[in-house]
């Protein structure tokens, strides 16, 4: 067949296809190609692209996908007779470095009636932008560091898998690529697993759900894992995205371990406690302690206010205690007289301090009895009284000891200060000035708790229980400048 074949009206059928055409005699001249395919090559004309399939090599550079340069180029092969579809090449030219196009080409052969080739055609689509696309998600995927791997569809293996994912579990590329998502099992004990497998199947969307992932150490990995139906090239796909919860479930644990811990502390300590909302003073825990003093059983009084159980026996008291906590925010060694179920007085030191159990604020109360204490103290005075109604054979000095005694008299010379250790007297000195203890945290550099441990201490040394006698005694001792 030679060149001077009329083929006008083939040209004509193919001239507008967004595919590129080009035909080559069976002489290896390239006779015709339309503007698609022009453009494909960066030709202006039909010249350019070399006029025969010599010449058009020394011009365009072919090389597969992986940069390989092709040795038998789509064109000779189609030259030898041979039809292929779907082959991947890049472009690019010698004369032109800045030339770089991704091309699909697929042949076909004209033959006469004689089943001789008549007509040899290369047909081209351009796959560039396609091509950066996936340059483009391959890319991302490899440096997101959220971990993430993609399983094909048609046979549920794993075709990418990232750093992220890498890292995460322990695994290599090696032990994922090629294996099957029940091989490497990214599901696995997932919360709804049937649900993520059918949707995995028919190639839907899987919603959010804990999983826990085995590792190549024998260990396990509690996840988030979904997956997003995606293609790549005309392959669809399934991509996996995980969420790391390994840090949440260690720290779910640990504060288990410590509501454990607080729970069985508070259950068994000695002193009576018991546990309220901040708002409202409802009771939502009370130990053995609290029940063996003051009679109440848990199941009937949690819930209910401290008010509507009648533990306080004096109001007065009731409401300078909710005057204190509001103002500090805690309470140490409070006296009071709180009531029992029988409705027996119990002088008690009532110490509160604000705590937050499962995000909610709450108060913490320890009362303790000192019923006994106070007693002793009553009978003491008793017998002093008793004694000094006969003193005729006292001598005069123990009668003003005695005296002394029952009734302190202000003549008497100050008592000794206490030993009070810097930071002590530093503390001392603010709360004189008014200030709570988060402003003294802040002035001293300190946490709130410090600031009341020293508090603590201070009022143990002077034998005071309240604020206000902390500010009296201080001011009287050169403490409030």
């Amino acid at each position: 067949m030679t060149t001077g074949v009329d083929r006008s009206q083939l040209h004509q059928i193919i001239a507008g296809l967004s595919e590129g055409v080009i035909l080559i005699e069976p002489d290896q001249h390239i006779t015709w190609a339309n503007a698609a395919a022009l453009a494909m090559h960066g030709a202006a004309d039909l010249a350019e692209l070399g006029g025969t399939v010599s010449a058009f090599r020394e011009t365009f550079v072919l090389r597969y996908r992986n940069n390989h340069v092709i040795t038998r180029t789509p064109i000779e092969r189609v030259l030898a007779g041979e039809t292929f579809d779907e082959v991947i090449v890049n472009v690019r030219r010698t004369d032109r470095p800045d030339f770089d196009v991704m091309q699909r080409i697929r042949s076909l052969i004209i033959r006469d009636a004689a089943g001789q080739p008549d007509c040899l055609v290369l047909i081209l689509a351009d796959v560039t932008s396609q091509f950066q696309a996936e340059e483009r998600f391959e890319k991302t995927f490899s440096a997101n560091p959220a971990p993430a791997v993609i399983c094909r569809l048609s046979d549920l293996r794993h075709v990418k898998v990232n750093l992220g994912f890498l890292e995460m579990t322990g695994y290599r590329s090696a032990d994922i690529i090629g294996r099957s998502v029940y091989e490497v099992d990214v599901l696995n004990d997932a919360r709804s697993r049937d649900l993520a497998i059918a949707r995995l199947n028919a190639g839907e969307t899987i919603p959010q759900m804990e999983a826990c992932l085995r590792l190549p150490n024998g260990g396990t990995r509690f996840v988030i894992v979904a997956g997003q139906p995606i293609d790549m090239g005309d392959e669809p796909c399934m991509l996996f995205t995980f969420a790391d919860l390994e840090l949440r479930k260690k720290a779910e644990t640990a504060l288990r371990h410590s509501e454990e811990r607080f729970a069985t502390a508070f259950r068994l300590t000695p002193v009576p406690t018991l546990l309220c909302r901040a708002d409202g003073l409802a009771l939502i825990g009370i130990n053995h302690a609290f029940t063996r003093t003051f009679g109440h059983a848990e199941d009937a009084v949690l819930g209910h206010e401290l008010d509507a159980i009648g533990l306080w026996a004096n109001a007065a008291q009731r409401e300078r205690f909710g005057h204190d906590l509001a103002a500090q925010g805690s309470v140490l060694g409070f006296e009071a007289c709180l009531r029992s179920r029988e409705g027996v007085d119990l002088d008690c030191l009532v110490s509160a301090e604000s705590v937050t159990i499962g995000d909610e604020p709450c108060l913490l109360a320890v009362l303790q009895d000192i019923s006994d204490r106070k007693r002793s103290e009553r009978d003491l005075f008793d017998a002093i009284e008793t004694v000094m109604a006969d003193t005729s054979w006292f001598s005069r000095g123990l009668i003003d000891k005695l005296g002394s005694l029952r009734h302190p008299s202000s003549s008497e010379p100050a008592p000794i200060r206490p030993d009070l250790t810097r930071r002590e007297g530093e503390v001392l000195r603010l709360i004189c000035q008014g200030l709570g203890d988060g402003a003294i945290a802040t002035r001293l550099g300190l946490t709130p708790n410090t600031v009341r441990n020293h508090a603590a201490a201070l009022y143990r040394k002077l034998g005071i229980h309240r604020r206000g006698e902390a500010i009296i005694w201080g001011r009287d001792n050169g403490f409030a400048s």
